[in-house]
C-alpha cells in the first residue's frame, strides 16, 4: 500500500502486458506497450512516437497529412487526459513512468511543426525534447508539481514540446 498525495491509500500495481491489455485507457496511456520498457520508458515512448509518425506519414500521406495530424494530436491530447487519469488511478501512482502517451502526443506535435525536416533535424528535436522533458526547466517543473490528474500528466510534455520548438525557432533565426 502507498499513500497518494490526496491522502488516500492505494494498492500500487506493477505495470505489465496483462495490466496494459485489461483496459483501453491502459493500452493508450502506456503507448501500446512502449511504456513497459524496463529502462527509460519515456525515451522509448518518444522513439515510438518518432517511428510511428514517420512510418504512418510515409506509408499513407493522404491519411496522415499535416491537417489530419493536427486533428489526431488535438484529439489524442483530450483522450490522453482521460487515459492517463484512469491508468494512473488504476496503477496507484498518478504519473507513473510507464504512462508515455504524453510523450507521444507532445513529440508528434514537435514533428508536425518541424515537418518537412531531415533525419538530423528530427534527431536533434528528439534529443532536445527528451532534455526538456527530463530536466523540467521552469515552468515545466511548476506545472508538473501543481497540475494533477490526466491533464497535469499531458500538459507538462506539451510545455517541453513548446520549449523544443522555441529552440528551433531561435536557431533558425540566427
Amino acid at each position: 500500500m502507498t499513500t497518494l498525495e490526496s491522502g488516500q491509500r492505494a494498492c500500487v500495481t506493477k505495470p505489465n502486458a496483462r495490466f496494459m491489455l485489461s483496459h483501453p485507457a491502459h493500452l493508450l496511456a502506456q503507448g501500446f506497450g512502449s511504456g513497459l520498457s524496463p529502462i527509460v520508458p519515456g525515451t522509448t515512448g518518444t522513439l515510438f512516437a518518432w517511428l510511428s509518425f514517420s512510418t504512418l506519414t510515409a506509408r499513407w500521406p493522404a491519411w496522415f497529412s499535416p491537417l489530419h495530424w493536427a486533428i489526431i494530436i488535438a484529439a489524442g491530447f483530450v483522450v490522453g487526459i482521460w487515459a492517463c487519469h484512469r491508468t494512473g488511478r488504476d496503477l496507484g501512482i498518478p504519473d507513473h513512468g510507464s504512462m508515455v502517451w504524453d510523450e507521444i502526443i507532445a513529440f508528434w506535435l514537435v514533428l508536425l511543426v518541424l515537418t518537412p525536416s531531415d533525419f538530423n533535424t528530427q534527431f536533434w528535436a528528439f534529443l532536445w525534447f527528451r532534455f526538456f522533458d527530463m530536466v523540467k526547466p521552469a515552468p515545466i517543473a511548476y506545472f508538473d508539481r501543481r497540475l494533477k490528474g490526466g491533464f497535469g500528466v499531458m500538459w507538462d510534455d506539451i510545455i517541453a514540446a513548446f520549449y523544443t520548438l522555441l529552440l528551433f525557432a531561435l536557431w533558425r533565426t540566427l
